[in-house]
């Protein structure tokens, strides 16, 4: 049940319908995540829009990408963003085993994705200076400072997603994942 205002994506005002419409054409439809934040802040949306984009052209590539929110968003308990970015890690080449294993926030099929998805769901659950170790260790598995960052702005968009969907408690329109 939404608890923040949601408009039927045909009724959308003149800032959101042309995002809704883009969403669409792209997804085939219009999450209801996305409902939610165009409904309430259509700038918002187009922002995090632009966001996925500039992720997409990054060197992180897709599989990374949805590891990270696949750590992020169980490490949140956002059931919303662990049952939509299951399915986007399907897509992107994970099995249904991997993904579970991704969620741990440890992944023993590859040191570098293991060390990311530790990372990022650490990034999440703790709070202070990061320790260096955690760095080195992003280091080691053969990340760049470029791509450190790029992690950074991958594990602060989920996570943005993440907080909408927990407080608005947003309707699952994806398979629920046990």
């Amino acid at each position: 049940m939404n608890r923040l205002h949601t408009v039927n994506v045909a009724e959308a005002g003149e800032e959101a319908a042309p995002l809704f419409s883009a969403i669409r054409q792209a997804m085939g439809k219009v999450p209801n995540a996305y409902v939610t934040v165009g409904s309430n802040a259509p700038a918002v949306l187009g922002l995090a829009l632009q966001g996925a984009a500039v992720l997409k052209q990054g060197t992180l590539g897709a599989r990374r990408i949805e590891a990270i929110n696949l750590a992020v968003s169980e490490a949140t308990r956002c059931d919303y963003c662990v049952a939509a970015h299951t399915m986007a890690a399907r897509a992107a080449g994970f099995t249904a085993e991997q993904a579970r294993k991704l969620r741990s926030g440890a992944y023993d099929e590859d040191a570098n994705i293991d060390a990311l998805v530790h990372f990022a769901a650490n990034l999440v659950k703790t709070s202070g200076p990061v320790p260096a170790e955690a760095v080195e260790r992003l280091h080691a598995a053969g990340y760049d400072d470029r791509q450190i960052v790029e992690a950074i702005y991958t594990i602060s968009h989920i996570f943005f997603t993440n907080m909408v969907n927990r407080v608005n408690d947003t309707p699952l329109d994806f398979p629920k994942v046990a």
